[in-house]
């Protein structure tokens, strides 16, 4: 397989300045002797449950309730020959970085944490990760690719240092390229990409990262430029249009994508291969678009095509997506295996402990956990840089279901995983 790594200069460029930051304040005693009330660990949650992120974390509410019915949170952890009773106390950041940021200093000041756990996007994950570090708090988040979430949060992102108390686990870039470059391989004929990235945190970030992956691999890279949200893209089109491009990619807000990809299909730009990221990760994503979602490549960290079981109970990726889509009437979302996998790692984390209320050890243990759960294999102690475990993930494509949804996420490119089967043959999209 071709080695998609991203040079060191262009990874902290790329991606460092394009994610969101807080600011903490200290809130108290952050040493072993503070925290949860004696015989009871508190864990705190932080997710996007309302906002403009909340599709990301609607099914936060039925993962935790799974969660507390699994013998080690049911019964409680042992940890130092003692059992300790388990409160987990959750929190909506709004989708807003402030109230993130609050959200986080209340779990430590008021309900006296011994870990938080946060999920879906950096602005959730960093601000939660911020106010954890400068208290000395534990801390985990998921959803955020690596890259923005550790370098955002540096002082100096050329000169970026280990943090002590906070981990994560998930994608980074290499991770997009080592998924997207091998099914552009298999459609792509003229090696041609275009880029729609939004003048935003996120876009420039973007922007900044591909190139050296896409000429890496052999491509040209033609860039739409940075554009302002409620807009014709009706010049990026044409551009696209007139250099050929076969191969689409982005990360741009969903009605933006939404509405370019109307117009696109309209002026007759038709991508042998879309392969897109921070959109169309959920089924609910699909509906406002209906059947020009066929065949639009993304990529999938989880879903119940993967062979991953919990460490907490045994259950099975694909039984904890059965019984979310029976419980709640929707489908299953990638989301609901990163939550559950929070939870398990807090699991893992007290129980090779003395005590729950010495966090070095605490935080010392998340650093070097390695361990097999609900998201596979989780190595924070390999990670491209202290405290990071990455996950293969798998390139999938929507296509039309079979059953009672419209769209089903299916596999279509495991290079980066193997044990994960394929699903489904990849075609070109909308063709």
């Amino acid at each position: 397989m071709q080695d998609l790594s991203l040079p060191r200069r262009a990874l902290l460029k790329g991606v460092g300045l394009g994610a969101l930051a807080a600011t903490a304040t200290a809130c108290g005693p952050a040493g072993p002797d503070a925290g949860a009330r004696d015989g009871k660990i508190v864990i705190g949650y932080v997710s996007p449950q309302s906002g403009a992120l909340a599709g990301f974390a609607s099914g936060d509410a039925f993962v935790v309730d799974r969660v507390r019915q699994t013998p080690p949170y049911a019964k409680g952890f042992t940890v130092g020959g003692k059992t300790y009773e388990i409160e987990i106390v959750v929190k909506d950041s709004l989708s807003d970085p402030r109230l993130a940021a609050r959200a986080a200093r209340e779990l430590i000041s008021h309900h006296k944490a011994d870990m938080i756990l946060t999920s879906s996007a950096p602005e959730t994950t960093n601000p939660v990760a911020t106010v954890c570090e400068a208290q000395g708090i534990p801390c985990v988040a998921t959803v955020v690719p690596w890259e923005a979430w550790y370098f955002s949060r540096q002082a100096d992102p050329d000169d970026p240092r280990p943090f002590t108390y906070t981990t994560m686990f998930f994608l980074g870039v290499d991770e997009f390229g080592g998924c997207f470059v091998p099914m552009w391989e298999r459609i792509s004929s003229n090696k041609i990409v275009a880029g729609m990235f939004p003048d935003d945190a996120d876009g420039n970030a973007f922007r900044r990262a591909w190139p050296p992956i896409i000429e890496k691999a052999g491509y040209t890279w033609v860039d739409g430029g940075a554009y302002k949200q409620d807009r014709s893209f009706g010049s990026m089109i044409s551009k696209f249009m007139r250099e050929q491009c076969e191969i689409f990619i982005n990360a741009p807000l969903t009605p933006d994508f939404n509405r370019m990809w109307r117009q696109a299909a309209a002026d007759g730009f038709r991508p042998r291969l879309a392969t897109v990221a921070k959109v169309l990760l959920f089924p609910s994503d699909t509906l406002p678009l209906g059947d020009l979602v066929d065949n639009i490549a993304t990529d999938s960290w989880w879903g119940p095509y993967m062979p991953n079981t919990s460490s907490l109970d045994g259950e099975s990726a694909k039984r904890l997506a059965e019984a979310y889509q029976s419980a709640s009437g929707r489908q299953w979302l990638q989301t609901l295996g990163s939550v559950y996998s929070l939870f398990e790692i807090a699991h893992q984390a007290f129980t090779a402990v003395d005590t729950p209320r010495d966090r070095k050890a605490v935080a010392a243990r998340l650093r070097a956990l390695n361990y097999s759960g609900m998201s596979g294999v989780l190595d924070f102690s390999r990670g491209p840089v202290p405290g990071v475990a990455i996950q293969q993930p798998v390139g999938v494509q929507w296509k039309k279901g079979v059953g009672r949804f419209p769209y089903e996420m299916m596999v279509v490119d495991n290079s980066l995983n193997p044990a994960v089967p394929i699903g489904a043959e990849l075609l070109p999209t909308n063709q």
